[in-house]
């Protein structure tokens, strides 16, 4: 009959089985996009350990040449900050210095985190703070790279190393040619300072890589607490033994010096979160920006000279940045974020 003729269409025509279900829905292709753990972590390092960070140091060369405070004193005051984290502790009601099994391992970091930040500290007053926090940087780097090897076994992409090691080119291009233009008559002090500088970098990724390895709850809290109470301890006799305190009146000071204890408050909470969720190099490569904003602040702010090379490594080091961010942006296939929708979809 007619109604039942077929035609060359009707048999070319795909018609599913009646038993075969409906395909599932498909996810926005905006969802597909997604960042990684691996990349937030690098955005938290970013905004919110290496920007507040590179005002630091700067700030505290300005204290110290206003009043003459020195870097012990200011150090003893943020430590005292990190104090009131143990009402936060207590509330928790968790050890404030930790399960009785990684006691050791968390007053070893706090301790090495007090050495980092005192070397750092005293470096700023002895040397540029760019320069200063560019050695410290670039010895960080070098030094997690090495401990994560040896320690951890990690291993790093192409797009990663790549990203060291324009971020390590960008710091030669900056501090070696002010190291060759030292001045004969302070060239120990100078020296010196860019010792400890490295001294703090060197520590500051031992620091990150003994948090790494710290597992309990309240961990971040925990250090933090720790480290005011190890550094309030070591400070308060030591800026008697070898410094000289300045009991200082002047406002303007102790607005300076409570931005720098919130700023690197900030930056040690960021920087020891995003260690857990990246690699130590990575984080102290993008933790590099800080040298980038030391500089704007060292020339606007401090009307310091800053040098071509000055500019071009800050150029060369935030384009590793950029390098390594767009490599830690995963892109997730289809199916495996479609996946779970098709289950759900199916399940009776």
């Amino acid at each position: 009959s007619v109604g039942s003729a077929w035609t060359m269409s009707d048999l070319l025509r795909f018609s599913p089985p009646p038993c075969s279900a409906a395909p599932p829905p498909r996810r926005p292709a905006w969802h597909r996009y997604r960042l990684s753990e691996s990349m937030k972590g690098l955005l938290v390092a970013l905004l919110g350990g290496g920007v507040p960070a590179g005002f630091v140091a700067p700030f505290t060369r300005i204290v110290n040449e206003a009043s003459g405070m020195p870097s012990l004193e200011i150090l003893y005051f943020r430590c005292c900050l990190h104090l009131l984290f143990i009402g936060y502790l207590r509330y928790r009601k968790v050890p404030c210095f930790g399960p009785p099994e990684v006691r050791w391992r968390t007053l070893l970091h706090a301790s090495v985190n007090v050495i980092s930040i005192g070397c750092a500290y005293s470096s700023f007053m002895m040397v540029p703070s760019g320069n200063a926090a560019t050695v410290r940087k670039g010895s960080s780097t070098i030094s997690s790279v090495l401990l994560a090897f040896c320690i951890e076994n990690s291993q790093l992409t192409g797009y990663d190393w790549f990203g060291l090691v324009g971020s390590m080119l960008g710091l030669i291009i900056m501090v070696v040619p002010d190291l060759l233009s030292l001045d004969k008559s302070t060239q120990i002090y100078n020296t010196f300072g860019y010792v400890l500088a490295c001294s703090g970098g060197m520590t500051l990724a031992l620091g990150l890589i003994i948090f790494r390895r710290l597992d309990f709850p309240a961990k971040l809290m925990t250090v933090v607490f720790l480290f005011g109470v190890v550094g309030s301890l070591v400070c308060f006799p030591l800026m008697f033994l070898f410094q000289e305190p300045v009991l200082v009146l002047d406002l303007y000071t102790w607005i300076y010096v409570v931005s720098i204890s919130l700023l690197a408050l900030l930056s040690f909470l960021c920087a020891s979160y995003a260690v857990t969720k990246a690699h130590p190099a990575l984080v102290c490569a993008v933790l590099h920006s800080e040298v980038a904003v030391t500089l704007a602040v060292q020339y606007y702010v401090l009307r310091e000279a800053v040098t071509p090379f000055d500019i071009m490594g800050a150029g060369v080091i935030l384009g590793s940045i950029a390098i390594i961010t767009a490599q830690n942006i995963s892109c997730h296939p289809a199916d495996e974020e479609e996946g779970p929708i098709e289950e759900e979809w199916q399940r009776p």
